[in-house]
């Protein structure tokens, strides 16, 4: 699992590279190329490549190791009552943004380069609702959870794959105490789910609703993204 997660964080690093070199040589020449590798299509794109290697690694360890079919493997579970579950990452959502007006939160954070342009947020909105949640639940509740849990119980792996999902999300919060710790609430609450429930589905439906939630909000308050300076008021 160890070596799962170096793969994961060294993929994310060198497609970036790979794809900030491409992005300023096609189409960015006049832009440096240090400045490229912060634009959000360039991110996610890395993202995605990165997410793809790292599924396949995934997948291909499970077939050897396991020699099952993948999805029973990782647990996925397909709940009955799914709606349910959907219902549940909506309120989370509303009940942590409340929350979080609690908090100090910093008024610039690097995530905020994401709502530049209303493509970039449509881009960001439709990558955290469908593909980024998918691959995350992947990694944090269907390998690294039932990895720490077997090793070190129950309530150390739930803790531990929250902090880890917590701090992998670090970077775009400046590592800020606030929105950390409504991230990690967030990964607290679906660890859990997929701790009672034995379900890595029944946590990416309440992931993808959060998320959801979240970017329908923003969607609303910003005229349908027509105006994202409201954002920073």
């Amino acid at each position: 699992m160890l070596a799962l997660a170096c793969v994961t964080l060294t993929a994310i690093f060198l497609f970036l590279i790979v794809v900030t070199l491409a992005a300023h040589r096609l189409a960015y020449s006049d832009v440096p190329w240090t400045e490229v590798a912060k634009y959000p299509g360039v991110i996610v794109l890395s993202q995605l490549l990165a997410y793809i290697l790292v599924f396949s690694l995934m997948y291909f360890l499970v077939k050897r190791d396991h020699g099952q079919d993948f999805w029973r493997a990782i647990r996925w579970n397909w709940p009955q009552k799914w709606s349910s579950y959907i219902f549940g990452g909506i309120v989370l959502a509303l009940g942590l943004q409340a929350f979080a007006h609690l908090l100090p939160m910093p008024k610039n954070l690097p995530i905020d380069q994401f709502f530049q342009t209303a493509r970039e947020a449509y881009l960001l909105s439709i990558f955290g609702m469908s593909l980024a949640p998918l691959l995350e639940e992947l990694f944090f509740r269907g390998f690294l959870y039932p990895v720490l849990a077997r090793r070190l119980g129950m309530a150390a792996g739930i803790f531990l794959t929250a902090l880890a999902f917590a701090l992998i999300h670090g970077a775009q919060l400046m590592y800020a105490w606030g929105p950390v710790l409504v991230i990690f609430l967030v990964g607290l609450v679906l660890t859990l789910v997929r701790a009672v429930t034995k379900s890595v589905a029944a946590s990416l439906l309440i992931h993808m609703a959060y998320n959801g939630t979240i970017s329908l909000a923003m969607f609303a308050a910003t005229s349908g993204f027509r105006h994202l300076e409201r954002l920073k008021q």
